[in-house]
């Protein structure tokens, strides 16, 4: 009988419309700017023309009606009790994909079966949505014991490494994003705070350097001073003691201080040695209120201020011995360290001329000239936003960025209403996909973010994208119906 009235209160509950209105949208949206992008002026095929790329899309969009039409009928208790084999199906997926896939492109990412290529990286986006969501609710779940911690990095990490692999760093890149869903589950903002520190000192480092200050470059000692900065920053914010963050301070000024006195007094100063002189008197400094008050977290801030300066030391290797050729080229490109207008530079070179020759209203529908002269490699996948910013303008392009962006707050709002810890990892993993798939596809269109291929959401041709991006919303819709039986 409880079954029975669970199972009326579920057929009872509410679709939410207005984000399976927000679906319709863009996917009609997306496939208008995927015919204008690859509109041929020589041999033009019709919308509904499956020969072409638009109409190879009706397809995949008509299939993934069908797909969130299944989705929206299955039992949502199925999502989470076979979550785990869903995600060791995934992770053999994606080794058979490492292992048989052909190179397309650099990457080793697609399965070819007969006429249908999938990209299996695609849908492991909301596999390690769902296992994150059964692991965090499993009863007496705390992330920060260390063993759960450690279960969920392996979650995240270990498809990070496979598509890396696969050579499919932007898709890697994305799963990383689910670091938003721990921050929400209770990860310390100091996790997040050391995260952006890291890229921070991977800029600077990279950037500056080929400039010398002494012993070391301009960008290791920039990014010492920084360390400095931000420990003292943390001894304020998470002990709140004003005294020791201004000694600390203090401490690293009166040496540069005395320095600089002497470069007057015709001493030969070296500046890095001096930067390297500061950072170990304030790790000094951190010893001593160790054992003065005996608290860790002075520990643990001389841990992240020796892990500042380890990472800062391991980035030349990393970018110089790790990365390919063509990521380190993108990397320069997007830093301005080089222009390269004909090779690594060019497809967010003619993104640029593309979006700007729209102006305030755009050229209108088909009418514009960088994408229908086949300028912009990519036009109707990863670089689909510059054909909005050519051919509507200022205007449409700010448009779908404002839809966008309700669309984000909405799944966020869908996320917080849900009555389970399942469905609130699950929403808030799927709104960090979303928001991050927007963030870097945008940023790397206009030329502030590196190149690394990921689609714009509903709007770039594929339908291994397509049906992913279906498949991770529909659950979260499914999972939401029905949070008032759970």
């Amino acid at each position: 009988m409880i079954y029975q009235g669970s199972r009326e209160r579920v057929e009872k509950g509410k679709i939410d419309w207005m984000t399976v209105g927000f679906y319709l949208l863009f996917v009609v949206l997306g496939w208008l700017n995927i015919y204008a992008a690859s509109f041929d002026l020589e041999n033009a095929t019709g919308l509904f023309d499956i020969s072409g790329r638009a109409g190879m899309q009706l397809v995949w969009m008509g299939s993934s009606l069908l797909l969130a039409f299944a989705l929206m009928k299955i039992d949502v208790r199925f999502y989470e009790t076979y979550a785990f084999l869903f995600y060791l199906a995934g992770i053999a997926l994606l080794l058979i994909t490492l292992v048989m896939a052909k190179e397309i492109n650099g990457s080793r990412s697609w399965l070819i079966i007969g006429p249908l290529r999938l990209q299996p990286a695609e849908f492991m986006k909301f596999l390690i949505a769902l296992m994150l969501a059964k692991v965090f609710n499993t009863y007496g779940f705390r992330l920060m014991e260390r063993r759960n911690l450690i279960l969920v990095s392996a979650i995240i990490l270990l498809p990070v490494i496979l598509v890396i692999a696969q050579s499919e760093t932007g898709t890697a890149l994305v799963y990383l994003s689910l670091i938003l869903v721990l921050y929400r589950e209770g990860l310390p903002g100091s996790f997040l705070f050391a995260g952006m520190a890291a890229i921070i000192y991977f800029v600077l480092g990279i950037k500056f350097s080929d400039k010398m200050v002494g012993v070391i470059s301009l960008g290791e000692f920039m990014t010492i001073l920084l360390i400095i900065i931000f420990s003292a920053l943390m001894i304020r914010n998470y002990l709140k003691r004003s005294k020791p963050f201004r000694t600390m301070l203090l401490i690293a000024a009166a040496i540069f201080l005395v320095a600089y006195i002497l470069s007057f007094m015709g001493v030969t100063i070296n500046w890095g040695v001096t930067a390297l002189a500061a950072l170990t008197a304030s790790a000094l400094y951190l010893i001593y209120l160790f054992f003065r008050y005996r608290q860790k977290n002075y520990l643990l801030i001389l841990l992240f201020m020796a892990g500042s300066f380890l990472f800062l030391e391991s980035v030349e290797y990393v970018f110089d011995d790790l990365l390919q050729p063509h990521q380190q080229m993108r990397i320069k490109v997007t830093l301005g360290m080089e222009q390269d207008l004909s090779g690594a530079g060019y497809h967010v070179g003619q993104s640029k001329i593309a979006i700007g020759s729209g102006g305030l209203t755009g050229k209108g529908f088909l009418n514009g000239t960088q994408t229908k002269l086949k300028y912009v490699p990519e036009q109707d996948t990863d670089f689909i936003f510059c054909t909005i910013g050519e051919e509507h303008g200022f205007i449409g392009s700010a448009i779908i960025l404002l839809l966008y962006l309700v669309f984000i707050l909405r799944l966020l709002h869908l996320a917080e209403r849900q009555t389970t810890i399942f469905g609130r990892v699950y929403g808030y993993a799927v709104m960090s996909i979303f928001f991050f798939h927007l963030v870097i596809n945008v940023g790397m269109v206009i030329g502030i973010m590196p190149v690394i291929g990921i689609p714009l959401p509903f709007f770039s041709y594929g339908g291994s994208s397509l049906w992913g991006f279906t498949i991770l919303l529909f659950i979260l819709l499914r999972i939401d119906k029905s949070r008032s039986r759970l």
